[in-house]
């Protein structure tokens, strides 16, 4: 991700849908932001999006984000306002998100298209992470 666009924070994150739970499973800010756990998931226009839509979510500033994100302030307090989350599809299965984070304004159109250049990296991560649990 660095190599392709450069992010000041990136997390990995699962679901386990028929339960409404969420696990991080990867985060470059571990202090800030570890792997550990399960949170609840609670239906928003963020979850309609892209655990139902398996549509990217975007928000460039941190008004928006702070409208779907309880941890906006932590958020902004790390230097990002503005947020990718980005859905991992295989064959119509959710293997979970790539949450990308940086500066106001930084999901520019291009950069947005130079991600799915990820897509292929991160299936391999969340495949990698399911066999681990078996």
């Amino acid at each position: 991700v660095n190599k392709i666009v450069g992010i000041k924070l990136i997390t990995l994150t699962t679901f386990d849908i028929p339960n409404a739970v969420a696990q991080r499973v990867y985060s470059n800010m571990p202090i800030e932001y570890p792997v550990s756990g399960i949170k609840p998931i609670e239906k928003s226009p963020w979850t309609e999006t892209v655990l139902d839509s398996h549509k990217s979510f975007i928000a460039n500033n941190i008004d928006d984000i702070a409208k779907v994100f309880s941890d906006f302030k932590l958020i902004q307090s790390l230097g990002c306002e503005s947020v990718c989350n980005m859905p991992i599809i295989v064959d119509g299965r959710l293997l979970g998100t790539v949450n990308c984070l940086d500066e106001k304004n930084y999901f520019s159109t291009k950069k947005i298209k130079e991600l799915e250049k990820i897509k292929l990296p991160a299936i391999t991560c969340f495949l990698l992470n399911l066999l681990k649990k078996k």
